[in-house]
């Protein structure tokens, strides 16, 4: 049975409301704003630039993601040193917090944007990357030509690619917001963006908490979701992510 407090929360995604996800203890102890990608608003990137304050990131899922082409930075980094030598001394082997691979993909504007940045823009992006990869019925070879079509690279949207089988290997904010989109039954890229405090570091867990009490918003951590997302998928053994 999911929990009172993860349906709250899966509820407020369906309706393209933002909940916050905390992460884990030991990993990262962030929490970050999150909302289903098909639902930006320019209003809800203006929320989470002026009261998250991280960095502003759409996910790709991981089979999508290979199928299309879009590859991790980290990999297309690697594949440039020998031109690049430095791309190469860069590479991040010594993530404190993580044993594996950045989740960082390339960054995209939508062709329709001017500079990118501001809310309007970002919010234009983000909506029309979820729409295109979201396409009924098209190879991957022709959603990347849809891509290339709408979008230009690099930009001021950070992709991100999930890890294959999400939530076995890795467990960041990637993975665990992936894990309420499918669990929500909306299209399964969210948009995340961390939680920052006042005093030059992440905001703390208690003070995310009280953000969420006081705005209304669902607060949900990693430990909750795996849990909810081990019992969905024993409901779903056909899901393949």
């Amino acid at each position: 049975m999911v929990s009172e407090n993860i349906e709250k929360a899966l509820e407020a995604v369906r309706q393209g409301k933002i909940i916050l996800i905390y992460d884990f203890d030991d990993r990262e102890k962030e929490s970050d704003m999150t909302c289903a990608s098909q639902f930006i608003t320019h209003d809800i990137i203006r929320q989470m630039r002026q009261d998250a304050g991280g960095l502003l990131c759409c996910i790709t899922p991981w089979r999508l993601a290979k199928e299309i082409g879009l590859p991790f930075l980290s990999d297309v980094f690697w594949d440039a040193r020998e031109k690049y030598p430095v791309l190469g001394y860069m590479a991040p082997t010594d993530i404190p917090y993580d044993n594996t691979k950045s989740s960082f993909g390339v960054t995209i504007n939508h062709r329709d944007t001017y500079t990118g940045i501001p809310d309007c823009d970002r919010a234009l992006t983000i909506r029309e990357f979820a729409k295109t990869i979201f396409q009924k019925g098209k190879t991957g070879e022709e959603l990347a030509r849809d891509l290339g079509k709408n979008f230009r690279a690099p930009g001021h949207v950070h992709l991100l690619n999930s890890s294959e089988h999400i939530l076995t290997n890795r467990h960041g904010h990637t993975e665990l917001a992936s894990a309420m989109m499918y669990m929500a039954g909306v299209e399964p890229s969210a948009t995340i963006c961390e939680m920052m405090g006042d005093d030059g570091h992440s905001e703390k867990k208690e003070d995310c908490i009280a953000y969420a009490k006081e705005h209304g918003i669902p607060f949900v951590t990693g430990n909750e979701i795996i849990e909810a997302w081990n019992d969905f998928k024993k409901q779903h053994p056909e899901l393949d992510v």
